[in-house]
C-alpha cells in the first residue's frame, strides 16, 4: 500500500512537471542556398536528444521543431548544430505552456537556464505562449539592440539568461 502511495505521488510530480515545456519552436536560418544545405542542417537537429519531429520549409529556410516533453530543451544546443552546419539562427521563435511555472519579476526558470520577459503581456501568462529569443545569435541584430539596449543583468547561478518578447 505504502508502494502504490508513493508511485501516485511519483506521477502526479511527473504530470505537474511536464506541464512546464517547451512544446515547438519555428527556426528560421539565413545562409541556406539548397536543399542539400537543409537537409545537413536538419540532419544535425535531429541529433539533438531533445527533438522529437522536424519540417522543414525551404521556401522560407525555416525548420519547425517540435520538442520531446520529457527532455529539456536547450537553445544553446541549437544554435551550435546550426553553426557547426555553416550557417546561422536569423530567428527563434519558440512556444513555452506556462501552466505550473511561477514568474517573479518578468524571470522564469526552465533547464538550468533563466528566461526574462522584456514586454510582458498586461493580463497574467498561462497555458501555451509564443515569443521570440531576441538576443545575439538568435535574432537580427536589428532586433536584438531594439530589445536589448537598456537591459542590464547578473550572471546567473547557473545556466545562461535568455531575453523574451511576446
Amino acid at each position: 500500500m505504502k508502494t502504490l502511495k508513493i508511485f501516485i505521488v511519483l506521477f502526479a510530480l511527473t504530470i505537474t512537471a511536464a506541464k512546464a515545456q517547451f512544446t515547438k519552436a519555428e527556426l528560421q536560418v539565413s545562409g541556406l542556398t539548397c536543399a542539400l544545405c537543409a537537409k545537413s542542417t536538419e540532419k544535425a537537429l535531429r541529433t539533438l536528444p531533445f527533438v522529437s519531429e522536424i519540417k522543414t520549409d525551404l521556401m522560407h529556410n525555416l525548420y519547425l521543431i517540435t520538442f520531446k516533453s520529457d527532455v529539456p530543451v536547450n537553445f544553446e544546443q541549437i544554435s551550435k548544430k546550426v553553426q557547426g552546419s555553416g550557417f546561422s539562427v536569423n530567428s527563434l521563435k519558440a512556444t513555452f505552456n506556462f501552466d505550473n511555472t511561477k514568474i517573479a519579476d518578468n524571470v522564469f526558470s526552465y533547464g538550468g537556464d533563466t528566461y526574462r520577459l522584456l514586454n510582458p503581456a498586461d493580463k497574467a501568462i498561462t497555458g501555451n505562449v509564443n515569443f521570440t529569443i531576441v538576443d545575439n545569435g538568435f535574432a537580427p541584430k536589428s532586433v536584438s539592440k531594439k530589445y536589448l539596449g537598456q537591459v542590464t543583468d547578473t550572471a546567473p547561478a547557473s545556466g545562461r539568461i535568455y531575453h523574451l518578447a511576446i
